[in-house]
């Protein structure tokens, strides 16, 4: 008889720039966007790029997105990202793409 590894649910989640509420300084549009999956791998589209200091607001929350949320947590609630620049105002929302089962073992 074998033992199962347990596994961990995680969810795939994609960053998009929803909105830039002042000026553009650092390139980006509305709909550009990074993917987080399998809980450590950003892509971002060929011959796009993510401004380093948006990222940098985005990934504190990235690891509390990946999982499921209990009832009522605020975060599961609040799905919006601003850029540090205050003069750019640059929103991003954090979506769930996809459900992935992972080895437990396997998590970073």
């Amino acid at each position: 008889m074998s033992v199962e590894e347990p596994t961990t649910d995680l969810y795939d989640l994609r960053v998009v720039v929803e909105r830039i509420e002042g000026r553009s300084v650092c390139g980006l549009q509305p709909g550009d966007h990074f993917d987080v999956t399998e809980s450590n791998r950003l892509t971002i589209p060929a011959g796009g790029h993510f401004c380093l200091y948006a990222l940098a607001a985005c990934l504190p929350l990235i690891p509390a997105k990946q999982r499921e949320l209990a009832e009522g947590d605020w975060l599961a609630q609040d799905s919006h990202v601003a850029c540090p620049d205050p003069e750019e105002r640059l929103i991003m929302r954090i979506e769930r793409t996809g459900r992935r089962q992972i080895p437990t073992g396997e998590l970073t």
